[in-house]
């Protein structure tokens, strides 16, 4: 399509028209230029197309599609290829349903464990975050169909999603926020973003120019087509004026007629407008362009799922090794999810299944020795008698044999979009359950089934715990591949588990009051805060326990000392050190050094997973650029490093670090600084000059020295004590106190700051 020309032939109404889609899950067609409508659908785990009647939440029915695992069960993985894998499997899959576009993936923070969704998102870290949605952007879109990341931005809860207001200061905003947002929109040119429903910082998401203007196109250079949650248009006309394209859904609720009254009325620009439809016509265009037939097969997309499931769940205990089970050894096999497995979360991402195997019809169907006890009733929690009931033959049953294996977690009611929960508790009667069967069995193991962290009171009394997340319709397979050993596991937390909600940064301000909700925590989000406060916690960031042993050694640095401007190859080893296969995913933190900012500990700057066979080494390098040492500085409105020491820390997780070394960085870019009288010491020395200044002063001033102030001494002559005394009384004192002191005198300390402000 020759995009321009075809505009111009478009009417006022029919450009206007163009702007909002075709009812739930098209854009809009023009027989008479031979512009087709192009499907959307929603999918960020699986393809949710709806035949029949459409509704946004998927209430009604649509076709069957391979369920994969969730987006907080993908970034468990910690493996790009995976979410490669996954974006083809999607894409050839949207092909044979002739879908153009998939809405998804969700990059959104992970503010709190408590947000309904966070099974659709994948971190409370950015930067794994992004690098997980671009190798899966760049996959999907490899295949000819196009991604919608969203939702941009700050849409962290789901109470007063549509229409509450997320407080965050820039900083926060830049370093947490919005890092995956521009990774993928850099790095994967992605075709569409998708603006969120809330306001950020008191302006609606879908009329923000600051967002989808100034730093999306303008900043990041995003070429493709902004469209609205659906639902999320507020004041159309200024939607478009601050960079909004596609309004979704369309049908009467459409605010077409808007737009055309606005150009007429000369409110809006109509090359304003022309730009807006360019953009949706020229993704239409793309679409028909890269639209292909292609094979598919629902067999093997499954199969696909189970591998990509293996991948993602996390051991987080194995006391005595009691995993991998044995097939011989009796096994009770207690809980309703061993044999429906909670695979999914509800709302808009709901997908019609094509398969889905239990994990005790797949243990049968090895010719593993166990028995079933259902344990638990999702559905009726109140009845006191049929629980107590349910748990004394689940006691009963897992007595009677060597071993127990409880699926537990949380049932549907307990995380959806639309809503967010209260409390992160497990349902009591499980609890109960595991705690009664532990008491007679000690060789228990618990399988969870949950999209978010969950409290776990009963940890120290089971040997194994195996957290499978929502893990698509292959779960129950993967699971038993785990739990037999013919898969060794190997995931890692994208997230902290904390021992208490109340631990939880976000806590005190979380979902907010009124409709407005303040980031108050800042930059300290998940890890960053728990280590910042040193707080012990259930499960640490990146954590995940394996059936093998690895050992790291051999770090190496490229450079010692960089500038900012420059990249840093780090290496070091990873050897195999167990009996069986296995992978290792190893995860680079930075360190800053002493610094004015307050930063946070450590920050996740890499990461690789890697497969070993037993015995078997391998060199692993990362890449670190100035973005990997900086910090956003409101002061220049860019990413500044501060010169210094960074520690380079290599391990298996956030708290796990096996290997660290230093380089030192020098920034190439200056903070702006006015010298009044006014500043104090602690910022005045920050400075090479100003602390030269300083040091003499003081010398002069304590008798160490018979040195004129115009002269200029080596400050390692001067003697410990002007470090001790600038360090323990001095740093918050105002300069203009040293002349009220006698240190100098009014007209030395004006010349001094004449000379350095010019």
């Amino acid at each position: 399509m020759d995009v321009e020309n075809t505009v111009r032939q478009l009417t006022l109404e029919e450009k206007a028209a163009f702007c909002s889609g075709y009812y739930y899950w098209h854009t809009k067609g023009l027989e008479r230029l031979g512009i087709p409508k192009i499907m959307m659908c929603d999918g960020p785990h699986g393809l949710r197309k709806q035949v029949g009647a459409e509704d946004h939440l998927g209430l009604n029915e649509s076709v069957q599609a391979v369920c994969f695992p969730s987006a907080s069960a993908l970034a468990a993985s910690f493996d790009r290829n995976v979410m490669e894998e996954l974006g083809t499997c999607l894409g050839k899959e949207c092909q044979a349903e002739h879908v153009g576009m998939l809405l998804g993936p969700g990059v959104n923070m992970k503010r709190s464990p408590l947000c309904g969704r966070n099974f659709e998102y994948f971190s409370e870290d950015p930067y794994l975050a992004g690098e997980l949605a671009a190798s899966y952007v760049k996959s999907l879109q490899k295949e000819g169909v196009a991604a919608c990341v969203k939702h941009f931005a700050c849409n962290n809860q789901e109470t007063d999603r549509m229409s509450g207001d997320s407080r965050v200061d820039e900083r926060t905003l830049r370093e947490i926020y919005l890092p995956a947002f521009e990774k993928v929109v850099k790095e994967s040119g992605v075709r569409a973003v998708m603006c969120a429903y809330n306001s950020l910082n008191g302006t609606f998401c879908a009329e923000n120019k600051k967002l989808l203007t100034d730093i999306l196109r303008e900043e990041w250079g995003f070429q493709g087509m902004v469209v609205t949650d659906w639902g999320a248009v507020k004041g159309r006309v200024k939607g478009m004026e601050a960079g909004l394209d596609l309004e979704m859904p369309g049908g009467p609720g459409a605010q077409d007629q808007k737009i055309v009254d606005a150009v007429r009325e000369g409110r809006l620009d109509e090359t304003v407008l022309d730009r807006t439809v360019e953009r949706i016509l020229r993704f239409v265009s793309d679409c028909v362009e890269q639209e292909k037939e292609t094979a598919w097969n629902h067999e093997d997309a499954h199969r696909k799922a189970v591998e990509i499931a293996g991948e993602c769940m996390v051991l987080l205990e194995n006391r005595d090794q009691i995993l991998p089970l044995k097939k011989d050894v009796k096994t009770a096999f207690i809980g309703e999810f061993a044999v429906k497995p909670r695979y999914q979360g509800g709302g808009s991402s709901h997908v019609n299944p094509w398969k889905v195997t239990g994990t005790l019809d797949t243990a049968l169907e090895k010719g593993a020795n166990v028995v079933f006890t259902r344990g638990y009733d999702t559905e009726n929690e109140e009845d006191q008698k049929q629980v107590t009931a349910l748990i004394e033959e689940a006691v009963q049953v897992a007595r009677e044999a060597e071993a127990a294996v409880i699926f537990a977690g949380l049932p549907d009611a307990y995380e959806s979009e639309g809503k967010d929960r209260t409390s992160l508790e497990m349902p009591e009667v499980q609890n109960r359950l595991i705690g009664a069967v532990a008491e007679v069995q000690p060789n228990t193991v618990v399988v969870l089934h949950a999209g978010a962290p969950v409290l776990l009171p009963w940890r120290d009394r089971v040997k194994g715990i195996l957290l499978a997340y929502l893990c698509g319709e292959g779960a129950g397979e993967a699971e038993e591949a785990i739990l037999y050993g013919r898969v060794n596991p190997s995931g890692k937390l994208a997230e902290t588990f904390p021992l208490k909600l109340e631990h939880n940064p976000s806590y005190l301000n979380f979902p907010g009051e009124n409709g407005t909700v303040e980031y108050r925590e800042g930059v300290f989000t998940g890890y960053r805060y728990y280590d910042k406060k040193a707080l012990d916690v259930a499960y640490p960031f990146g954590f995940g326990l394996s059936y093998t042993e690895f050992d790291y050694d051999d770090l190496r640095l490229e450079k010692e000392n960089i500038k900012d401007t420059e990249t840093l190859r780090v290496t070091c080893r990873v050897k195999n050190t167990g009996t069986l296969p296995g992978k290792e995913a190893l995860q680079l933190y930075v360190e800053p050094g002493e610094g004015t900012c307050p930063r946070p500990v450590r920050e996740l700057k890499g990461f690789e997973k890697i497969s070993l066979m037993p015995g078997e080494s391998r060199k692993v390098s990362f890449v670190l650029d100035g973005r990997a040492f900086a910090y956003y500085s409101t002061e220049i409105s860019d990413w500044y490093v501060p010169s210094g020491d960074y520690r380079i820390q290599i391990g298996a997780s956030s708290r796990d670090l096996r290997l660290e070394k230093t380089v030192h960085v020098e920034g190439t870019k200056n903070l702006p600084v006015h010298y009044c009288a006014s500043m104090t010491v602690g910022q005045l020395i920050r400075e090479e000059k100003g602390r030269q200044f300083v040091m003499k002063i003081l010398a002069k001033y304590m008798h160490l020295t018979e040195l004129e102030i115009e002269e200029q001494p080596d400050i390692e002559d001067c003697p410990e004590i002007i470090e001790n005394t600038i360090k323990n009384t001095m740093m918050g004192m105002p300069l203009a106190s040293m002349v009220t002191y006698g240190a100098l005198k009014e007209e030395q300390l004006e010349a001094f700051l004449e000379k350095m402000n010019s």
